[in-house]
Parts: structure tokens; C-alpha cells; sequence
């Protein structure tokens, strides 16, 4: 018996690619409803679908980057719950902030869970405020980072938020480290540089660049050198040191971070969107 989508499931499915319903409800069909094997087929067809993929489906709650007072170590983290009515409490929204603050000097996300909060513990807390509010809270995203000079942003309506790790701390570095994480929140890229890119997403590019390509006719001994020059372009869409920089496309965020100091560079970053 063959597998028949659900318009649920070709909708998520356009939301994630910006492909038409009925390229999408294909894509599903071939794939037997395996939403990776779909974005790829739409992708061998030709289909301009970002090759990182859009943020999978949303849940409410508030995302939150903090870092210490050296700004060495910092911490992102999502509260969810269930209703953006909870996400926007002014409540709510204070609980996320303290459990970032407390998330910075937690290596793992079970370690943070365990950590005194006022005589209870985290998870305690939370099992606590699902009883009052009604509703499932849950930290969900955990990330940790560690650097000489970390600077953090939250875009607005506490979505998304990033914190990037800078080479050293200098003049003019606060405001460089909160311009590139306000990058990382807008442009989602998938690795520093294309030396952090696996093996396994290059080799799937390449996979679906040359079935374009040879589909398009091109003679097998050019496809080689044509290849290069697409991974080029993918590394500079798709790894944050290399992708133009949105407050001035005329430079790359590397550029820009040299523009404040000559031997300043990106060295990590960490980014969690609801």
C-alpha cells in the first residue's frame, strides 16, 4: 500500500523549504513520508531549498543566552511550554533568564537540571510551576560555550538567541561579538568555516550538485571544476566567517571582525531558535 501524505505533513514540509504544495506532496510520496530523503529529492529536481535546513517545527517558550561577568563563559538555553500566552508572561520569561544565568556553570543539561534552585532543584522547579501554570515546562535546548571573548544576543520576542566567541578581548570587541551573534541568530549557518563543515553534508551536497549538472548536460570532464567553484559558494552562504555580513554585505564577517581588530578572529559560536 502506497504512502499518502497528510496535508499537515505537506505543509510542514513546504514551511521547511519554500517548495510549491504539490512539489512538496510528491517529494513526501517518493520518499514514503522521511521528511530528509523529501528536502533532498526537492533538491536533485532543482529546487531552491536552503541547504540548511529551516528551523523544524516551533514550540512555544523563550530562548535565552547569558555569559559571565569576563565574558569566557556563556550558555543558551529554551524554556518551553505550550502557549505563546505562557511564552510572553513577564514571569515566565524571568524563570528563563535565571536558569540561563545558572546554565553557565553547568557542563550538561542533566547537570543543570540537578542544581539547587532555592532549597529545590531545577527539574523540582519545574515539575512546581507545570502544577501552577497548567501547562508542561521543559528546558529544552542546551547549549554551552567557552571562549576569550564571548558576546551574546536574544532577538526580540525571545525566539532565537546566539552567543559568539571572539580571539581576544579588545577594544571594540563587545560590540563585535553581539553583531556577529545578531548574524548567527538572522543567517543560521551550519559551521565556522568550511574546515567545521562534515564530511557527510559535503559529500550530499556534491551528491546533488553533480545529478543537477549532469542533468543539465554538462560534458563529465567540467563537472569536476564546476563542483569546486559550487562548494565555494556553498561554504560562503552556509559558514558564518565566510557569509557577507548583514550590517554591511560589501565585507564577510571575518573582514568585519578584522575591520575592529587586525588579529581578531571568530573562533565558535552556539545559536538556539524555538
Amino acid at each position: 500500500m502506497s504512502y499518502t501524505p497528510v496535508a499537515a505533513d505537506v505543509a510542514k514540509l513546504r514551511n521547511q523549504t519554500g517548495a510549491g504544495m504539490m512539489d512538496c506532496k510528491k517529494a513526501l510520496v517518493e520518499a514514503e513520508g522521511d521528511f530528509e530523503k523529501a528536502v533532498d529529492i526537492l533538491r536533485k529536481k532543482g529546487q531552491k531549498v536552503a541547504a540548511n535546513r529551516a528551523d523544524r517545527e516551533s514550540t512555544e517558550g523563550a530562548v535565552i543566552a547569558r555569559v559571565n561577568e569576563d565574558n569566557t563563559l556563556g550558555a543558551v538555553i529554551s524554556l518551553n511550554c505550550e502557549t505563546d500566552f505562557v511564552a510572553k508572561n513577564e514571569a515566565f520569561i524571568e524563570l528563563a533568564y535565571e536558569l540561563a544565568e545558572m546554565a553557565i556553570f553547568a557542563s550538561t543539561k542533566e547537570e543543570l537540571l540537578a542544581t539547587d534552585f532555592h532549597g529545590i532543584t531545577v527539574a523540582e522547579k519545574l515539575v512546581e510551576q507545570t502544577g501552577v501554570i497548567g501547562e508542561k515546562i521543559e528546558i529544552g535546548a542546551f547549549e554551552r560555550i567557552e571562549g576569550p571573548f564571548l558576546g551574546a544576543y536574544i532577538h526580540a520576542g525571545n525566539k532565537i538567541a546566539a552567543i559568539t566567541s571572539l580571539s581576544a578581548k579588545v577594544d571594540g570587541a563587545d560590540e563585535a561579538a553581539k553583531s556577529v551573534s545578531m548574524q548567527v541568530a538572522a543567517m543560521n549557518p551550519i559551521a565556522l568555516d568550511e574546515t567545521a563543515v562534515s564530511q557527510e553534508t559535503i559529500n550530499k551536497e556534491l551528491e546533488i550538485e553533480r545529478e543537477l549538472l549532469i542533468k543539465e548536460g554538462k560534458p563529465e570532464n567540467i563537472i569536476d571544476n564546476i563542483l569546486k567553484g559550487k562548494m565555494q559558494r556553498f561554504y560562503k552562504d552556509n559558514t558564518l566567517v565566510h557569509q557577507a555580513f548583514i550590517k554591511d554585505a560589501n565585507q564577510s564577517v571575518a573582514d568585519y571582525v578584522k575591520s575592529v581588530n587586525a588579529d581578531l578572529k571568530v573562533t565558535g559560536f552556539v545559536r538556539v531558535s524555538l
